[in-house]
C-alpha cells in the first residue's frame, strides 16, 4: 500500500467521522460506507486516496465526504478541513431538520420505554387499585405455592 492510501475504516476513524475505529469497521461492515458512484457498501480493508468521495450513511442522513488527504493518526478537530472536505448536499441536512422537528412524533404507542407521563399514569391506575378495600394482591407472591 502506497503512502497515498488507507484503509477506510482507518480513515474514518482518524478524519472524526466516527469515534472509534471499532465502530467505523462495523458501520463498513453493516454497509453503511460507500465510495463514489458505486451503491455497493465497501469493506473496511478498501482503500481510498485523494480525489475519492466517501458516503456514509448515518440514519436517516447520508454524509458525503472528498478525500483531500490521508494520514495514519487520528486528527485533531481544528486539521480535519486539511483531510476532508464535507460536500453533503443540503436536502440531506434539510432531512435532519424534518426528524429533529418531528421528534417522538412517529414513536407508536405502547413500544419502547413509557414516557414520563405514562410513568406518571401507570402509577396513579396502580395506585388507585392497590387503595381500595377488597384488593390484596401482591406481585411478589405470585408463583408461590407451596
Amino acid at each position: 500500500m502506497a503512502d497515498s492510501e488507507i484503509r477506510i475504516d482507518k480513515w474514518l476513524w482518524a478524519g472524526r467521522i466516527y469515534k472509534t475505529r471499532t465502530i467505523a469497521t462495523d458501520a463498513c461492515k453493516k454497509g453503511r460506507v460507500t465510495i463514489g458512484d458505486d451503491t455497493n457498501p465497501v469493506k473496511p480493508a478498501r482503500t481510498v486516496k485523494p480525489g475519492d468521495v466517501v458516503h456514509v450513511r448515518k440514519s436517516p442522513v447520508t454524509y458525503s465526504f472528498r478525500v483531500l488527504a490521508v494520514t495514519q493518526n487520528r486528527l485533531g478537530a481544528k486539521l480535519v478541513p486539511q483531510y476532508a472536505e464535507n460536500i453533503t448536499p443540503q436536502d440531506q441536512y434539510d432531512l435532519l431538520e424534518v426528524v429533529k422537528i418531528s421528534g417522538f412524533v412517529d414513536r407508536r404507542k405502547g413500544l419502547g420505554r413509557p414516557t414520563k407521563r405514562e410513568g406518571r399514569e401507570l402509577a396513579r391506575f396502580t395506585d388507585s387499585y392497590a387503595s381500595d378495600e377488597g384488593w390484596d394482591f401482591d406481585f411478589d407472591d405470585v408463583g408461590d405455592d407451596e
